[in-house]
């Protein structure tokens, strides 16, 4: 196999005994591994190499990994992160979902579920990377290879990965009703740790960026009890 077509996989964690062993266990899987071992050093790596994925530990000196993902996200670095961490309460995971995190995985954790969970956070991506490129609606462009969107009154806006994944699927899906349970299965995988309120919140943040009246949606609509229902052409809805 052609090593460029492999995927690259930042592995930060101050823990370097268990960085190395991540490194040796991924690339048994042929995946391309760099390591990082505080949260400075991964933020100046992801700004330099292009990533398909990032492992980032949460308890680090310098900088933890709550704080090097905000700062990638600030700075538009969109890869998966997948929190490693010996910190699981619900908390915990919000604070990493909103960080701008993809996934959570406690430690100690089995090397098999490791994998496991890599292998689906880079065929989410594969999925994403491979459907449509951009989207027009209402007076909205978006770009989903750089996550720009221009919103209907001349706002700029940068999408989270999150974000632009929701959007991917409603609008794969035109006129359609889109079950929470399926964006819950095409986003975050294998493993259901937000809840389908955790959608409901995210449809807002989309309606509060393209919608010209959010109290009367035009493109995301609520199906009550079941999921939403995405339109291009404008269709406004009783108030949700």
């Amino acid at each position: 196999m052609n090593q460029s077509s492999l995927p690259h996989i930042l592995i930060v964690d101050d823990e370097k005994h268990l960085a190395e062993g991540i490194r040796e266990n991924l690339q048994a899987e042929n995946y391309i591994t760099t390591v990082a071992h505080d949260g400075v050093e991964a933020l100046e790596q992801a700004m330099t190499e292009s990533f398909d994925l990032i492992l980032l530990d949460v308890m680090m000196p310098k900088m933890d990994g709550l704080k090097t993902c905000e700062e990638m996200r600030k700075k538009g670095i969109q890869t998966p992160v997948l929190f490693l961490t010996v910190k699981n309460d619900p908390e915990d995971r919000i604070r990493g979902l909103e960080a701008g995190g993809d996934d959570y995985l406690a430690k100690p954790f089995h090397l098999k579920e490791l994998l496991l969970r890599v292998a689906a956070i880079l065929k989410r991506t594969d999925w994403y990377n491979h459907t449509k490129l951009s989207l027009s609606f209402g007076g909205n462009e978006v770009n989903f290879q750089t996550y720009h969107a221009n919103a209907w009154d001349g706002t700029q806006h940068l999408l989270t990965h999150k974000e632009a994944m929701i959007l991917k699927v409603l609008t794969d899906q035109v006129g359609m009703i889109v079950p929470r349970e399926e964006i819950l299965d095409k986003v975050w995988g294998y493993e259901v740790f937000p809840s389908t309120r955790t959608i409901d919140n995210f449809i807002v943040r989309l309606r509060k960026r393209f919608e010209k009246n959010v109290e009367i949606p035009a493109h995301f609509h609520t199906v009550r009890g079941v999921g939403y229902r995405f339109t291009e052409e404008a269709e406004a809805t009783q108030h949700e």
